[in-house]
């Protein structure tokens, strides 16, 4: 028995600071769906809504995990790229990694917020305490993507670690 393929799309959300942060994972689905609707009508969008799913979505670093189905991948790839709008307020999105598996989207997870942090730090003289909290923090995120406890600690660790650097 063949397992259902997906596909995982690692992608930057860039929109507006001003936007409400609270229900973001949600609005950034309805978007895509609306996308897809408008682009390849009722029939498209009951294709791709098989297995589509925002799976996580940092409001702090815009990161956004996406998993769909192997056949619709493009479709929704597509619909992603019209997306202009998030709830009222100008929005687009940057692909940073596609895979066919949740590990190979982890990977390119952490080394994007990995990059996140090395912007965060630019400018930011290091000493040696701060540059041993950076790789705790780190170290914490890799820990905790393996566990499977990603959404809600990153959030919380990119906050502390936003109160170190200020």
């Amino acid at each position: 028995m063949v397992g259902f393929k997906n596909r995982y799309m690692v992608l930057e959300v860039s929109i507006d600071k001003s936007v409400p942060l609270h229900d973001l994972q949600a609005n950034v689905a309805t978007a895509i769906k609306l996308s897809i609707l408008l682009n390849f009508g009722e029939c498209g969008l009951a294709s791709s809504l098989g297995s589509f799913q925002v799976k996580y979505l940092n409001p702090r670093t815009k990161l956004c995990i996406i998993r769909t189905s192997r056949d619709e991948y493009q479709k929704v790839w597509s619909a992603i790229t019209m997306v202009s709008r998030i709830e009222n307020f100008p929005a687009s999105f940057n692909l940073l990694d596609l895979s066919g598996s949740i590990r190979a989207c982890r990977k390119a997870a952490i080394s994007c917020e990995e990059a996140k942090f090395e912007q965060l730090l630019k400018g930011v003289p290091l000493t040696d305490k701060l540059n041993q909290e950076m790789q705790n923090y780190l170290e914490k995120i890799k820990d905790d993507w393996q566990s499977g406890q990603h959404v809600n600690f990153l959030e919380s660790e990119l906050f502390e670690m936003s109160k170190v650097l200020n």
